[in-house]
């Protein structure tokens, strides 16, 4: 039995896990999918102040709190930055660590630092005009299954803005975690998640492609769960 710890992407919560987490229990797993702060279930604690420090703190408290050991820590998307942060806290209870079409920072960087040019001025004046989060995408544009799309748009909440500015320290706890592992929606045409796989594969990680969007735990949960009980 191996105890995993499912991190979400922006504007999704726990419910994304769903499919995933039934089909880890039924083969004998603990799951846990926290939903972060401010999102979804927890969408009336939304606050300005809400960064990525908090969701950091949410995903450690758990696992410190709920005293898990020998855990596979999941981050999908954003979750790669959560993760990467909790892995600084919590290195000695993370036996493998996964990023699922995930971004992958480097040292003192955030977010808007792994987005094109465009992008990134965008959201900064976004900011300054006085916004706080960033609605949701479209699921279609993520190139979740046809099936599913209106559920994911009606799933989804507001981002807090402060999540994707707030740069990241990292002293290299992750890297020091024995079992590393990238797996790259390859169906999801995207420049930051390819250089995320390519940091992946350069640094020697274990590395996977599945050909679905990038919402893959709603796309391929079975393949998807297999996958992590093989690098569990």
């Amino acid at each position: 039995m191996a105890s995993f710890v499912l991190v979400h992407g922006a504007w999704h919560g726990a419910w994304c896990w769903q499919r995933v987490a039934r089909m880890l229990e039924r083969n004998g797993h603990q799951v846990f999918a926290p939903t972060l702060t401010g999102l979804c279930e927890r969408s009336h604690l939304l606050t300005p102040a809400i960064d990525l420090n908090t969701h950091i703190s949410d995903v450690a408290n758990d696992i410190k709190w709920k005293e898990l050991k020998d855990i596979v820590l999941v981050g999908h998307s954003y979750g790669g930055m959560v993760i990467s942060g909790v892995a600084e806290t919590m290195e000695q209870a993370i036996a493998s660590f996964v990023m699922l079409d995930a971004f992958m920072p480097e040292n003192d960087q955030s977010v808007i630092d792994l987005w094109p040019a465009p992008m990134r001025e965008g959201l900064l004046a976004a900011e300054r005009g006085g916004a706080t989060t960033i609605p949701p995408r479209a699921a279609a544009l993520f190139k979740v299954n046809e099936k599913d799309c209106a559920w994911v748009d009606a799933q989804c909440t507001p981002q807090p803005i402060k999540c994707f500015l707030q740069k990241l320290p990292l002293t290299g706890a992750r890297e020091r975690i024995a079992r590393k592992t990238y797996i790259r929606a390859a169906g999801y045409e995207n420049p930051y998640f390819n250089a995320g796989l390519a940091s992946a594969r350069a640094k020697k990680w274990r590395t996977y492609e599945v050909p679905c969007g990038h919402d893959v735990m709603l796309d391929m949960p079975e393949r998807l769960t297999e996958i992590l009980q093989d690098v569990a």
